[in-house]
């Protein structure tokens, strides 16, 4: 199973080496509520781009490492021959700008004057000296890395997918195994991760070897394709570093809606008003979802919101994905034509070697990335498209939005590309089907709501984007005219 050291793809040992250790020596699963709070357990659906995958998929929950096949998925005289996945990272921790928020604001709640004997609005005593009492674990150096149970939702999906498709992630198939990841730690830890998982599969109670010793290797790592958008200047410039392209984030954030939380949480709290902002709000909010996904446990933030506050907190984090991610603007997308050319070329390349009657050298491609790779490329195949853009005005309007990120990019949120060869077909061009899946449910087709395509009408459908969207010319800004009329 193993190669020799002159076949290995090699990437920095320290991170591989300590993913291993911490794989190796915590092989427990990560403590959950055995029965969680029912207000915490409604509070996780509105959490966005935090929420946990099990929240997103529910049925999983009995047991996360048994699959749950779709009825709709494509079966009898049609075999899958090749699968393309792009797979979000799993949990993580905070990001060390929100831990510097989370500490400003636990700073605010240990400098207030004492009690005056008012219980806070959430009843049963003073919740913000339960929250200044409250232990503030989190360290600057976690900064966005993969938690233990990132790495358990990394092993699980693998676990679900390989008895999901046993065909195509067979121990035969193990070394032609494709996997790329984004060069972030908590994607290449995932990506190691689900390496382990299928190592589990393959052989039970053996402890796994170090990922670098693996038959299929390392995951490779390819930020043009994963992180399109660091590479997009147009996108750059137009969107991440203009101040106002998220105009309607920072008007949500003084609007009605928010700043009534505001002054019910600084009451809760027990805290001047003007010592908080909409932001310090969003962490505290965000910071129950970390406990919650991370360790577990309902902290004492969780008591600070209720269902109400968390739909608007949750309106406030869609309409940064919408406008930074999504339709906002019409580069959030096209930038990630790259990544959506690339699916397709493999898809191609496996029908040609089909058709040939060869081996398909790559059966599973696995892609490490994160929400912001998969929202835009959603967005440019058509998803999740309302009728009316998001704003900060019609947030009533919006209650039963299509976008909503927590149902679509969880963490370990997952794309997946099933190519089908079927058997009995009367045309060549029936003989190669598509399914698509979301979160390991069939996505039916954005443009016609079937639950399957012929391949050939799929890439008719987005021939546009296949033959005439290039990141140079997408991503290139408009030229300006720097010619001066001096004599």
């Amino acid at each position: 199973m193993l190669r020799g050291p002159q076949r290995f793809i090699k990437v920095s040992v320290a991170p591989v080496a300590a993913l291993a250790v911490a794989l190796l020596s915590s092989v427990s699963r990560c403590s959950l509520l055995e029965r969680e709070d029912p207000a915490v357990s409604a509070l996780s659906h509105y959490f966005g781009t935090k929420t946990r995958y099990e929240d997103a998929n529910p049925g999983l929950l009995p047991d996360p490492e048994a699959p749950r096949r779709d009825p709709e998925l494509l079966e009898d005289t049609c075999t899958p021959v090749q699968l393309v996945a792009l797979i979000r990272h799993g949990t993580r921790y905070p990001t060390a700008k929100q831990i510097r928020k989370l500490r400003q604001l636990h700073g605010l709640l240990q400098a207030r004057g004492p009690s005056d004997g008012r219980a806070g609005s959430a009843g049963g005593g003073d919740l913000g000296a339960a929250l200044a009492d409250w232990p503030l674990w989190y360290a600057d150096w976690m900064d966005g890395q993969l938690v233990e149970k990132g790495r358990q939702d990394m092993r699980q999906l693998a676990l679900r997918l390989a008895s999901l498709f046993p065909a195509l992630f067979s121990l035969e198939n193990y070394g032609r195994l494709q996997l790329v990841t984004s060069s972030k730690h908590r994607c290449v830890d995932s990506g190691a991760a689900f390496l382990q998982g299928l190592w589990q599969h393959y052989h039970p109670g053996l402890p796994p070897p170090d990922v670098a010793d693996m038959e299929c290797g390392p995951p490779r790592i390819n930020d043009k394709l994963m992180r399109f958008f660091d590479h997009c200047e147009k996108f750059l410039t137009e969107v991440e570093k203009n101040a106002t392209a998220l105009y309607h984030v920072e008007a949500f954030k003084t609007g009605p809606e928010m700043q009534n939380i505001l002054k019910k949480v600084a009451a809760t709290l027990q805290v001047p008003v003007s010592n908080l902002n909409a932001d310090l709000i969003q962490v505290a909010f965000f910071t129950c979802s970390f406990d919650l996904a991370i360790k577990g446990v309902k902290s004492p933030w969780c008591d600070v919101f209720d269902i109400d506050d968390a739909k608007v907190l949750e309106y406030l984090n869609d309409l940064k994905q919408y406008w930074k991610r999504g339709y906002g603007y019409t580069i959030n997308s096209r930038s990630s034509c790259t990544l959506f050319q690339d699916i397709f070329q493999h898809l191609d390349k496996a029908i040609e070697q089909k058709q040939r009657s060869q081996p398909i050298s790559s059966p599973v491609i696995l892609q490490f990335g994160h929400a912001e790779t998969l929202l835009p490329l959603l967005s440019l195949m058509g998803y999740f498209k309302d009728k009316e853009p998001l704003t900060a005005y019609n947030y009533k309007e919006q209650l039963h939005r299509k976008f909503r990120s927590g149902h679509i990019v969880p963490y370990a949120s997952n794309l997946i590309f099933v190519l089908y060869h079927c058997k009995n077909a009367k045309t060549p061009k029936e003989e190669f089907r598509v399914q698509m899946l979301l979160n390991e449910k069939v996505l039916p087709l954005a443009y016609s709501q079937e639950t399957a395509s012929l391949y050939e009408d799929l890439k008719d459908h987005y021939r546009d984007i296949l033959q005439s969207c290039h990141a140079s010319e997408e991503c290139e800004l408009p030229k300006v005219n720097n010619t001066s009329d001096e004599l």
